[in-house]
């Protein structure tokens, strides 16, 4: 499927290209649809919600895959508040699942892991978008990373591999309330989760027609 697909007779309300290795944020109105559109193909895109009205209730990993009684995303998948309200429901998705677990990069988690800090982080993007809307550290919690492929064995180990996102793969998240949604565009480079090759993302706001 293009990532055009779906868009013919919407009302963009907004359509940024996100550069590779940075972040993004928007309020997403009721009823309004986020598309996320992996551009060139395995990237991750760590994603975090919140209640636009109430930034305190926000997303859930914990609730999100209780409530669906699976630990992946995928369509139909409704994202949780910490509340239990449904902020975000994927209703179209051309990649299958993306990953709940694995979090976001940051400097310490690289150290810790690959024993040096790395070239910037999500940690570090989340921190910077969220300053725009009066937000800081505490509002950052467990993420979806979309197009991120974290396979769990069935001795319960899990690790990153390489994506199986094509060029223009993309996800559909309709709001289900007013809701603030910020990315980071991984800029990780000491996993496969980017392909070696952090690159950019599109990220459309659409209003159905």
């Amino acid at each position: 499927m293009a990532a055009e697909d779906g868009l013919a007779g919407a009302t963009i309300v907004s359509d940024e290209i996100v550069p590779a290795r940075s972040p993004w944020g928007r309020v997403v109105r009721k009823g309004e649809i986020l598309r996320l559109v992996d551009l060139e193909g395995q990237q991750a895109v760590d994603f975090l919600c919140y209640d636009a009205a109430d930034p305190r209730d926000r997303y859930s990993s914990m609730n999100t895959i209780k409530v669906q009684g699976g630990i992946y995303v995928e369509t139909g998948t409704v994202l949780y508040s910490d509340t239990g309200k449904p902020l975000l429901t994927v209703i179209a998705d051309t990649v299958g699942r993306h990953d709940t677990l694995y979090g976001c990069c940051s400097r310490p988690n690289n150290v810790l892991r690959y024993g040096k800090p790395g070239d910037g982080s999500c940690y570090d993007n989340f921190l910077a978008v969220l300053g725009k809307f009066g937000l800081g550290r505490s509002e950052i919690v467990g993420n979806v990373n979309f197009f991120m492929c974290v396979p769990v064995g069935p001795d319960g180990k899990a690790m990153v591999v390489d994506g199986v996102s094509q060029p223009g793969s993309y996800v559909d998240l309709r709001a289900e309330t007013d809701v603030l949604a910020v990315l980071s565009n991984c800029p990780q480079m000491l996993n496969p989760c980017n392909g070696y090759d952090p690159s950019p993302i599109r990220a459309i706001v659409r209003r159905p027609g």
